[in-house]
């Protein structure tokens, strides 16, 4: 059988997933939520 409290000790993420990580986490990324208000914004701005 596995034994999933070493397999998980020893686990490591791969570079990759951690480099991803930081890339989004550095990034000011917009959600839908946020991208509609600046379109509220705007048409409101125009008026």
């Amino acid at each position: 059988m596995i034994n999933f409290e070493k397999e998980l000790k020893n686990f490591k993420p791969s570079a990759e997933v951690e480099e991803a990580e930081a890339v989004i986490q550095n990034h000011d990324l917009s959600d839908v939520t946020d991208l509609i208000a600046e379109m509220l914004r705007e048409a409101k701005g125009n008026r």
